[in-house]
């Protein structure tokens, strides 16, 4: 009976390894050994015809040199062939002293004069003589009576110059052999040694190899590229891999996306491809720290930069617009609840001096109260309507407007503001104008005679912007840096980050191809200046703007009510947003 096969064994086959490292290994020593060989082979070939080359040389020198001799020409004619023949005894030197096989002069009809076996002596050469007899020098390879040789031969020529015999010089075709051989040994102790040297050397760069791979096998690393293509395309931050050189080596859609960039900033330097600016700093690495702010266009981005091993980086986006948007809209939504609940407190003030009038039959003075309440708040709406007549950029004022009073902040217009109807982008403007209000009201609460002017004039199709504050100004040296990224000197809110208002300001300037600039106000304060061109659309046909009624229109706590508190703009605002 067969024995049952025992499990788990079985012919074994050679398996190709998996490892880069191994797979290189073995493919740099097959080239190294094939190479190695073929050159090898590639130097035996011609040396073994260099080899035949200088026997048939040799064999020709000596016999040109033998035929040269005066003493054979004249025995060759006057003796008959023997074994101890002039003739012969001269060949035999000539033989012993050169190490030929044989040196054989021969008349010119072939017979032997001498041979290194006498008994040919005085018979006809073996191999045809007739070129030789015919005046032509002959180098050939052949085989004759004393087995194969190099050979030469060459005429014999008489006084007179007839050719009367030749000279037949061999050279033993073992002894080439035996040089080619010899050489062999030596021909391979150097290819084995460039072997060994080039074994070493493939193997010293796959260890390299390894330790870069980290070991891994080739269906890993295409594994892990795969995975790495999909996680980058899939994910929802931006990544930009940089080269220790500052190039771009990478760039995932969303990347793309948030930076405004196309596939082809591959490969291109980063200040190529994004300008100078706070988001190049930041993801070159000049501006460093964790969740860096910069402002790409319109959108607000968070960077964190990775040093590589290599010298180059990798930097995650996250798209912060949004967030920074709801975080503004939370910061002004705060502000209205405080608005209004002072605005509580001044109805409820109110609506008791009402009742108080009441009461006592005042009946008069009650209606005098309600109207002056009442027509304040109007006149201070149409007042901001009349000078800033685009809808949008005038309730933006009327409910700033509240905000700062209940600060203790009066908002006024400058003189001669006037804005037509006309914006081009009224909601690019609101964002300036906004985000310059809340920092001039920052700056301004607390201050002697808090107060904010803001200043709209058109020149043709340009928008001029002033704000005016009475805070305690910027320094000189910070007018530059004031507008960066990331900048501000007040606490950071609960919801994330500051230094964006007055980046995204100067961007938004910038875009309309127009300019922001700081400098200081007389008295102290402030002044913030944008120039916006082309921020108005060309007036219809036989449209007129209507210039304000008077010189300028205040706002705020500019005058008191018959109970000791400030007026407020807020219900009239609320009419007119509705």
């Amino acid at each position: 009976m067969n024995a049952p096969p025992t499990p788990g064994r079985g012919p074994r086959r050679f398996s190709w390894p998996q490892r880069v490292f191994s797979q290189v290994l073995l493919m740099q020593l097959a080239i190294i050994t094939g190479v190695t060989i073929l050159v090898t082979g590639l130097f035996l070939a011609p040396l073994s015809d260099q080899l035949d080359d200088q026997a048939m040389r040799r064999a020709l020198a000596i016999a040109q040199s033998t035929a040269a001799d005066p003493d054979i020409v004249e025995h060759l004619s006057s003796t008959d062939p023997s074994d101890r023949g002039p003739v012969q005894s001269a060949a035999e030197r000539v033989r012993r002293a050169t190490g030929a096989e044989y040196v054989v002069v021969m008349n010119q009809r072939g017979v032997r004069w001498s041979h290194p076996e006498t008994h040919r002596i005085g018979a006809i050469v073996s191999t045809d003589p007739g070129k030789a007899l015919h005046g032509r020098e002959v180098m050939e390879i052949d085989s004759g009576t004393l087995g194969r040789s190099a050979r030469g031969k060459v005429p014999l020529y008489g006084p007179s110059g007839e050719v009367i015999g030749a000279v037949s010089v061999g050279i033993a075709y073992d002894s080439v052999r035996a040089r080619l051989l010899a050489a062999i040994p030596g021909l391979l102790a150097y290819a084995g040694g460039a072997l060994a040297v080039g074994a070493l050397a493939a193997y010293l760069i796959s260890r390299r190899l390894q330790r870069q791979t980290h070991d891994l096998a080739f269906s890993d690393i295409s594994a892990l590229l795969t995975e790495r293509e999909a996680m980058l395309h899939g994910i929802r931050e931006g990544v930009v891999a940089l080269d220790g050189a500052g190039r771009v080596r990478l760039l995932n859609d969303e990347a793309q996306r948030l930076l405004g960039l196309g596939p082809e900033a591959a490969g291109r330097p980063l200040e190529e491809v994004l300008g100078d600016g706070r988001t190049t700093d930041v993801l070159a690495g000049r501006v460093v720290g964790d969740d860096l702010l910069a402002v790409r266009g319109s959108r607000v981005l968070l960077a964190n930069r990775m040093p590589t091993d290599d010298g180059g980086a990798v930097v995650t986006l996250r798209d912060r617009t949004e967030l920074e948007h709801l975080g503004r809209e939370l910061d002004s939504t705060t502000g209205l609840i405080d608005a209004l609940r002072a605005q509580d407190h001044e109805h409820a003030n109110r609506l008791h001096t009402l009742l108080g009038l009441l009461e006592l039959e005042m009946h008069e003075d009650a209606m005098e109260f309600v109207t002056e309440v009442v027509g304040v708040h109007r006149a201070t709406a149409e007042q901001l309507t009349e000078k800033v007549q685009d809808p949008l950029l005038a309730a933006l004022l009327v409910g700033k407007t509240t905000v700062a009073a209940e600060r203790g902040v009066a908002l006024r217009l400058a003189p001669g503001t006037l804005l037509p109807d006309r914006v081009v982008d009224p909601r690019g403007l609101v964002t300036v104008v906004g985000n310059l209000v809340d920092n001039a009201t920052d700056a301004a609460a607390g201050s002697d005679g808090a107060r904010i002017e803001v200043g709209l004039r058109t020149e043709g199709r340009t928008v001029v912007l002033e704000v005016r504050d009475s805070g305690p100004g910027v320094p000189e040296e910070q007018h530059a840096s004031i507008f960066t990224e990331g900048w501000s000197t007040k606490d950071v809110p609960a919801h994330g980050k500051r230094g964006l208002g007055l980046a995204l300001v100067r961007r938004l300037a910038e875009r309309q191809g127009g300019s922001v600039t700081v400098s200081g106000a007389d008295g102290g304060g402030a002044v913030f200046t944008v120039v916006l061109p082309e921020a108005l659309t060309e007036p219809g046909p036989g449209a007129v703007d209507k210039p304000g009624p008077g010189p300028e229109a205040v706002t705020g706590p500019a005058a008191g009510s018959p109970n000791g508190t400030p007026h407020s703009a807020h219900p009239a605002t609320t009419g007119e947003q509705r």
